[in-house]
This record gives C-alpha cells, sequence and structure tokens, in this order.
C-alpha cells in the first residue's frame, strides 16, 4: 500500500501514518532532519517522562521499591512485545541489547564440534565475530551462504548447506543488515530450516518497529532486537523471542536468580520460558521506557508503518539515484526504508559529516562493520540514512537537496 509522505496533515487517514502528531510527540525532530533510526531511533515525550518519572521514584524510595509500585506495568513490557511479535509472553525475554540476547540464545544451545552454524552474507560484525569464535574456539563448523542476483541468501545454497551440514545445525539468520536496505526472505530460509530439522534464530534489529513481524507466520525459533532503533526506545534495552520447547533438554546455561531458584546444595530449577537466559540487574527506567515505546508502535500499527517506511525508502533511492556522482549501493531486494549510498570518491564518514553540518543525521558504515556483505563487494564505507515516522517530505528535500550539493563539490565546504 502506498500512502505516500503527507506530513502536513493534522488528522491522519483509516490506514496511514499520522506524521504531524508523531512530530508533535518527538521533540528531536524540531530544527532538524534526523535519518538515523537504524542507528538511534528519536524517543517520543512519554518515552522519555516515564523514564524520567521512574529515575525520580527510584531518588525517593530507593530502587527496589521503586521496582515493586511498577511491577504490573513491567510486566506488560512482555505481554507487549509479543503482541508486537505474535507471540506469547512467556516466550519474551528482555535484555540490554540484541548482542548480549544473540549471546545468551547461543550461549543456552551449546554449540560444539561437528555442528554447524549457517549464515548470510548480510551477518552484522557483532554476530559475525560471535560465529568465528565458535569456530576458532568450539570447533564448529561455519558455512556463509553466497547470494543471489537479488542480493538476498541464495535459497538453493542453503538448501545444499543444510543438506550437507553436519550435527547440529543452527541458521543465523538477518532480516534487514547495518550495510544495505536489504530484506533477507526469511520465511522461506525458516521453511527450509526447518525440513532440514534445523533452528533459525533471527536478527532482527534493524526491522522490529519497521517492519510487520509475526513469529509465528515466518516459523522461526528465536529472534532478538534492540528497543533504541525503529522501536524509539531507549539505549541499553533488547529483547528476544524464544519458541516454547526450543530450549528443553538443554539445560541450564549461566543461569541467574532472575530465571532459576537454587533448591538444594547442587540443584536448581529454571523457568520454562524464556526469561530462563535473563539476568536479575537492569535499568528499570530504561525498561518501562521501552514499554511505552512497544505500546506506541501497536497503537501506530505497524502495517500502516511498515507501508510508510518502506515508501520513504522508494522516494529517497529514486532522488539519490537522479543526482550524478551518486550511487544507491542498495541491493535488488532492498525493500526497506533504510537506504545506502556513496557519493563520488568522499568517504562516507565525511558525506555524513558534511551532513551533519546542515543539521542532516545520518551515519556512515564502514565495511569492517560488514566484512562479508561491503568487504566482499569492495565498498570501503556507505552512507546509510533510515527515516522514521516523524520524517516527512521537507526532511526528505533537505537531504536530496544538500547530498546534491555535496556531489557537485566534490566534498568541498
Amino acid at each position: 500500500m502506498t500512502i505516500g509522505l503527507e506530513g502536513g496533515a493534522t488528522v491522519a487517514a483509516a490506514g496511514m501514518v499520522d506524521v504531524a502528531a508523531e512530530r508533535e510527540r518527538t521533540a528531536g525532530s524540531v530544527g532538524r532532519h534526523y535519518f538515523n533510526a537504524a542507528g538511534a531511533g528519536l524517543m517520543s515525550d512519554s518515552v522519555v517522562e516515564t523514564m524520567v518519572d521512574h529515575l525520580r521514584l527510584e531518588q525517593r524510595l530507593g530502587g527496589y521499591e521503586a521496582a515493586n509500585h511498577r511491577a504490573d506495568d513491567l510486566a506488560t513490557v512482555y505481554s507487549a512485545a509479543a503482541t508486537l511479535l505474535g507471540a506469547a509472553a512467556h516466550e519474551i525475554a528482555c535484555f540490554d541489547s540484541a548482542t548480549t540476547a544473540l549471546r545468551a540464545i547461543f550461549d543456552a544451545l551449546r554449540l560444539g564440534e561437528g555442528d554447524t552454524v549457517i549464515a548470510p552474507r548480510s551477518s552484522y560484525v557483532s554476530q559475525a565475530l560471535r560465529l568465528l569464535t565458535l569456530k576458532r574456539y568450539s570447533g564448529v563448523h561455519l558455512e556463509v551462504i553466497p547470494t543471489d542476483a537479488t542480493g538476498a541468501m541464495d535459497l538453493q545454497a542453503l538448501d545444499y548447506a543444510l543438506a550437507t551440514a553436519s550435527g547440529r545445525v543452527v541458521i543465523s539468520a538477518v532480516h534487514i543488515p547495518t550495510s544495505s536496505g536489504l530484506v533477507e526472505p526469511i520465511a522461506e530460509i525458516s521453511a527450509l530450516g526447518r525440513r532440514f530439522g534445523a533452528i533459525t534464530v533471527l536478527d532482527a534489529t534493524q526491522s522490529v518497529g519497521h517492519l510487520d513481524i509475526d513469529v509465528r507466520a515466518l516459523d522461526i525459533d528465536a529472534l532478538v532486537s534492540t528497543g533504541r532503533k525503529y522501536l524509539r526506545g531507549p539505549r541499553g534495552t533488547g529483547l528476544a523471542y524464544v519458541r516454547t520447547g526450543m530450549l528443553d533438554g538443554l539445560g541450564g546455561w549461566a543461569p541467574d536468580v532472575r530465571g532459576s531458584v537454587w533448591t538444594s546444595a547442587e540443584e536448581w530449577t529454571m523457568e520454562a520460558g524464556a526469561r530462563q537466559l535473563e539476568t536479575w540487574e537492569s535499568s528499570v527506567a530504561a525498561r518501562l521506557g521501552l514499554g511505552v515505546a512497544l505500546n506506541e508502535a501497536i497503537s501506530r500499527g505497524q502495517t500502516v508503518t511498515e507501508s510508510y517506511l518502506v515508501n520513504f525508502g522508494v522516494r529517497l533511492r529514486e532522488g539519490l539515484a537522479a543526482i550524478d556522482g551518486v550511487e544507491v549501493t542498495d541491493p535488488p531486494a532492498s525493500l526497506s526504508g533504510l537506504v545506502t549510498f556513496t557519493v563520488n570518491d568522499i568517504a562516507g564518514k565525511q558525506v555524513s559529516a558534511l551532513l551533519r553540518e546542515a543539521r542532516i543525521d545520518s551515519i556512515a558504515v564502514p565495511a569492517s562493520h560488514a566484512q562479508w556483505d561491503l568487504g566482499a563487494r569492495g565498498i570501503p564505507s556507505i552512507v546509510r540514512v533510515s527515516p522514521h515516522v516523524y520524517n516527512n517530505e521537507d526532511d526528505a528535500v533537505a537531504l536530496l537537496d544538500r547530498v546534491t550539493d555535496i556531489a557537485q563539490s566534490g566534498g568541498a565546504r
């Protein structure tokens, strides 16, 4: 559904994002053009106010008593995440980041000599290094799948890798990478994995809050995301979905008082659900802020959010491609709102700095963050822009005009 970029409307039409209302409740959208939702989305005023209010409660009552006062609200964070993802509340765990969540899941799987992990070229540096560590120190076989003509994971190559894999097999999938607007065919990937008895763990850090996700429809076993990006929550928050039964029979890995009970001198029990992976300590204020952000995403609607962001991505790609000296570096399968490009022979970091001088926020992604993707394509760095529902046509015009100036001047100030 194409919905346009009408940010000036004061009343949202049915099935459309009310961009004016989103800007009104997002202080950071005033006086600048913010295109870094894939790094850290702008929090709404309500998210910030919730966090500040709780910190003041902690100041008055102490951290434990303040948390007791908000126990019901903390519980709704799990139910809200479950609603957003199409899961059950007991299948949700909260973390301080998606990286921590991925580490906890892979640690719990206890992969070792002779087991296999299959990964796409779109893997992010943190997960790629974790997998390389498993290969180097634990004897896990690592298979990096090539891309097809669209830039996505080659499903025929995946089929062959699954058919010839040894031991327990895990697909470390990525929904949208850090290095392009690519959307991997997750339903097809997980279906192949299911056929061969593989576990599919999805890095959805760039897609939760961006695309409409249903973990049951995707038929994945686990998913991780951060709170700070398209969910527009605070930094230091993350979440995971872990399918019921996925961890059965594996026993506890680093059990903690949060999800375990020490029952005798050498025995303990663990929660059956995803929360067995959690640890006790967290920022309660940040977690409450994440809860607000989750509920705002649910109220806005993920179908209309996805439509708006995907349409915005099309608008930016077309505009950037029309500028002499600019190359859009997204592969053909990039059906998202995340957009990447290069300008002449100017380093991405310099382009991003020049945009920042005009109060346009972007980010440069170096090949060191995506060696299996950018490194393999011979691209030293890209500029990444990622709009959200608080961006409007004025923002798009400002970005495209400034990129045009940079390209025409060769980066000269």
